[in-house]
């Protein structure tokens, strides 16, 4: 098994994409990239941890690649959006693709770059790849949060994610 972690705002609405795909072990909600171990939610959205809000994403390469999963990714967010996603704003709500090894790099740089040059977009893509960090898993209330509260996941998606994704990238 291997670990792919993303950030692309809201982690309520980075789970559901990846969550029922054959490959896929499990799907972490939780923080990184920020300088406070063990963050809580409370404090992450104070904007003064340096967290974002990511999903670790373990699964089995024999199943699906990493390169699939990163473009997975990219159907889930606005890579042209560097201060957050939709309507969550803010550091914590940034796009990251984080990498755990030289081969993630490669393939999300390669990728990252056909993307660029694919002229979906008319901005730049500003999504950024970063070395992973430690991973804290959030509270229990936020894992699966899809299943445990359908009517406010759905508002989610509303806020402008869902509307995103049908224009730019022809999904239902």
């Amino acid at each position: 098994m291997e670990t792919a972690i993303f950030a692309g705002g809201c982690f309520w609405c980075m789970v559901k994409p990846f969550d029922t795909i054959p490959g896929i072990e499990k799907v972490v909600s939780g923080y990184t990239g920020g300088h406070v171990p063990n963050p809580t939610y409370e404090q992450v959205c104070s904007h003064t941890t340096g967290h974002t809000e990511a999903v670790k994403i373990t699964f089995d390469p024999d199943k699906i690649s990493y390169k699939q999963l990163v473009e997975i990714y990219w159907h889930q967010t606005d890579p042209t959006d560097a201060s957050g996603q939709f309507q969550d704003r803010g550091d914590s709500y940034r796009p990251v693709i984080f990498v755990n090894s030289p081969e993630q790099r490669a393939v999300a740089e390669q990728s990252k770059e056909d993307l660029q040059n694919s002229g979906m977009f008319d901005q730049p893509i500003v999504t950024q790849i970063e070395d992973a960090q430690p991973f804290y898993p959030a509270e229990d209330y936020h894992q699966d949060f899809y299943k445990k509260d359908p009517l406010r996941y759905v508002m989610e998606e509303a806020g402008g994610r869902e509307a995103f994704k049908k224009r730019h990238w022809n999904e239902k």
